[in-house]
């Protein structure tokens, strides 16, 4: 059996270098003679264990990490990869089968099957592990069919608006125009996020699948992703994957030999956090200043070029090809209440395992933070979680228990956004944080409208002064006001949401903004 040795060459493994790595496996290939490949794979989220390596083997793949470059002769050494039960399971880096490592056991991936298991460039490889099925089964189906499977999903946006996908399709299919486009929303913006560069590294052909799926199902023949100009390395992969769609039948004029057509560009970004919101990410994509657009009309009724648009979120689109082939009761079976299928949780900040879970809605905050991160890196006592990104409240201890969820998060003054918690130990100060806030929306404000403009920069000017200990009685209640302002005119999420941040520090962490 020709031995393949895996070394992820997605971006959060190539930091910690895996590239030196990949090149001692492939220079200790050569130098032995051996019958063995390397894949550059896209990570499998363990990122405390990155580089991974991974040797697969009859009784499925090994992992040893996390490996140096200098550790690579040894492993090899080791006999990793002779044949038998044991073999280079004596070396210290050895973790043992990969599958059986607990951490990925307890999850339940959908959307993240084959991340970390494929060639991310290879559609054998993606066919082969149950690639383009869905594809196939859409192919043999009318469009409000597909639409109606989405629907019955249930399926919510996961870019942070957790609006239901099929009515988004719906309302586009039902358009009447010459034109309807497909928009994928990469500019993966929020702190702590990480997922949809995961896909794109890590398994790019699954979201063009879903992006030919969308199109099938709601009369659209064009799509563009818009990937973030922070991520080059995502970029240049999906590229690559366009391509090789192309050259194999999956994307142009005659999809999968159905006669039916659809293509697909890559763009990059503008670098503003604000094109994260769909309609000024729609501005910059038609090659203006990323600007809000005034709603109505919304973008699945007058989108890009004026046309009828689906802008769905990478895992959003991601998950779709699992609903088609599975359907749509397998993937409502996950979850609660009404938020169903799979969660892509993404650990980030002071946690001693940070990496990507993906669970069933339901799952709390504590047994994701303790039972999957292993609590604070530094091992100081946990003090606050964020979640939902830099325009996500800020949990205290007492709030571990809350289900993440839609529903139970907000009911609890929070908001899911793109799954992204990012922890604090006790050393956090969240009066800081909140002053975080408020600056991270000045910076980031398109400028569009006055209250996130203007009144950002004035909560800015406001908390210095809280912290200041200058009239703190008063400059509570102008913060307040100032957030009650964000609340009800911004003219979109950023400063709509800022006040969240902001207020959740005030109501759980008040002795932050009380030091003399």
């Amino acid at each position: 059996m020709k031995r393949r040795i895996f070394v992820p060459g997605d971006s959060a493994a190539v930091s910690v270098g895996a590239d030196a790595v990949a090149q001692a496996v492939a220079r200790e290939i050569a130098a032995r003679g051996l019958d063995a490949e390397l894949v550059r794979n896209g990570s499998r989220g363990m990122f405390w264990l990155e580089p991974l390596l991974e040797v697969e083997t009859e009784k499925g793949r090994i992992g040893y990490g996390p490996v140096a470059a200098g550790e690579v002769s040894g492993l090899f050494d080791s006999g990793m990869l002779d044949a038998g039960p044991v073999a280079g399971r004596t070396h210290a880096l050895c973790l043992g089968p990969t599958e059986e490592i607990a951490w990925l056991k307890q999850q339940e991936r959908l959307t993240f099957a084959r991340c970390g298991v494929t060639d991310p460039l290879s559609i054998a490889d993606y066919v082969s592990h149950g690639g383009y099925r869905g594809l196939a089964r859409a192919l043999g189906m009318a469009g409000e069919d597909i639409v109606a499977e989405v629907a019955a999903s249930g399926l919510r946006g996961r870019g942070g608006a957790g609006f239901p996908t099929g009515i988004k399709w719906q309302t586009v299919r039902d358009a009447a125009a010459d034109r309807k486009y497909i928009v994928c929303n990469a500019d993966e913006g929020d702190s702590g996020t990480y997922a949809d560069r995961m896909i794109m590294e890590g398994d790019p052909f699954v979201l063009l699948e879903g992006m030919t799926i969308a199109g099938l199902a709601t009369g659209a023949t064009s799509g563009y992703i818009y990937c973030r100009s922070e991520y080059p390395h995502a970029f240049r992969m999906l590229q690559r994957a366009i391509r090789i769609a192309y050259d194999s039948g999956y994307l142009g004029a005659n999809v999968a030999g159905s006669g039916k057509s659809f293509d697909v560009e890559a763009r990059l970004g503008a670098g503003a956090y604000i094109c994260g919101e769909e309609t000024a990410l729609l501005e910059s994509l038609e090659g203006r200043r990323g600007q809000i657009r005034f709603k109505p009309p919304l973008p699945a009724i007058e989108g890009l070029f004026g046309r009828p648009t689906v802008v769905n979120n990478v895992i959003s689109l991601a998950t779709v090809p699992v609903i088609l082939d599975r359907g749509a009761e397998f993937y409502r079976d996950f979850g609660t209440g009404r938020s169903r299928g799979t969660l892509t949780i993404q650990l980030a900040g002071n946690v001693r395992r940070g990496g990507l879970v993906e669970t069933a809605f339901g799952l709390t905050l504590r047994d994701a933070i303790y039972g999957f991160g292993g609590g604070t890196a530094s091992g100081r006592p946990l003090r606050a979680v964020q979640v939902g990104g830099p325009l996500g409240a800020y949990f205290p201890e007492a709030l571990l228990d809350t289900p993440l969820d839609y529903e139970a998060l907000a009911a609890n003054g929070g908001i899911l956004g793109h799954g992204g918690i990012v922890v604090f130990d006790d050393t956090v100060d969240l009066a800081r944080q909140a002053r975080y806030a408020m600056e991270f929306c000045a910076m980031e404000s398109c400028g569009k409208c006055t209250p996130c403009r203007i009144g950002s920069t004035r909560g800015v000017e406001v908390i210095d002064r809280i912290i200041g200990n200058q009239e703190r009685a008063n400059n509570l209640q102008v913060l307040n006001d100032l957030c009650e302002l964000l609340t009800d005119g911004s003219l979109c999420a950023l400063g709509g949401l800022t006040p969240l941040p902001v207020q959740s520090a005030l109501r759980h962490f008040a002795e932050d903004f009380q030091r003399s």
